[in-house]
């Protein structure tokens, strides 16, 4: 294994340990107040029992999303690194770090890339004070789930704009999505310290374990509807959406905060 997979193993094993109560709620603290996170929409930090407790927190208080059935809204509360067209099959994970879309979503969705030409696309960086689920950003149905086993670097800015193919090499959970008769996809990618990456819907996907090997579901009549959740990052990461080409029209959020279930894209 990479040493990035055995640090992000070792650390998950401390974050999910339950500490005495007393101990476990300066931690919380400690933490919530080094990242400046905002818990308003949350229960309070003591009642959370471990680290990946706090870290996959739920909402407390429903989110408000855009109901317009032609929008698409952000599946994460996150900082929108890049976004815009491809050029013919190449996208950036930061200005100047350019990478293939057909390398990102492997050869088994090979019978689409026709339509991801010129596609859009859009990342999302979750920061570690973010909200960490996941969730579906249009009345949709899932085709494929796809797992690739990767290292685990970190995918701050830093590290963007330094290591090449770096969503590329990381660990990632691709779904191919249909949505009003057009594909999209979603790419989850993991990173440095996040233990796993958990899908609700399909319990079998284990990440950052002790494989090599590519996995790959494929499903009938899995259909979601906005807003549902899809899972979470037991830390922060990136989301990667492609779009297929004329699809969508994208909202100007490049280098923008935004929030789960606000508009990113509508339907052409």
């Amino acid at each position: 294994m990479h040493i990035t997979n055995l640090i992000s193993q070792y650390f998950g094993k401390v974050a999910k340990k339950e500490f005495p109560s007393f101990f476990q709620k300066i931690i919380n603290n400690t933490y919530v107040r080094i990242f400046k996170i905002d818990m308003s929409e949350f229960r309070n930090a003591k009642y959370y029992k471990s680290l990946t407790d706090l870290f996959t927190r739920e909402l407390a208080i429903p989110r408000q999303i855009d109901e317009d059935t032609k929008s698409f809204i952000s599946p994460a509360d996150s900082f929108i690194t890049q976004a815009g067209t491809l050029h013919k099959d190449t996208l950036f994970q930061i200005k100047g770090m350019e990478y293939s879309v057909e390398d990102l979503l492997t050869y088994y969705c090979s019978d689409k890339f026709d339509k991801l030409y010129n596609a859009s696309y859009m990342n999302f960086y979750l920061a570690p004070s973010d909200y960490h689920r996941y969730h579906s950003p249009i009345d949709c149905k899932i085709k494929k789930l796809i797992h690739v086993p990767g290292k685990l670097y970190p995918v701050n800015i830093k590290y963007l704009n330094k290591e090449l193919d770096l969503f590329v090499q990381n660990e990632r959970v691709i779904l191919e999505c249909v949505a009003n008769k057009k594909i999209f996809y979603m790419v989850f990618v993991g990173a440095l310290n996040v233990g796993q990456m958990v899908f609700t819907f399909e319990p079998s996907i284990e990440t950052n374990k002790n494989t090599k090997d590519i996995n790959v579901i494929t499903y009938d009549d899995l259909e979601v509807t906005k807003g549902d959740t899809l899972g979470y990052f037991k830390m922060g990461s990136t989301v990667v959406m492609v779009w297929e080409k004329d699809s969508v029209e994208l909202e100007n959020l490049e280098n923008k905060k935004i929030k789960f279930g606000q508009k990113i894209a509508t339907i052409k």
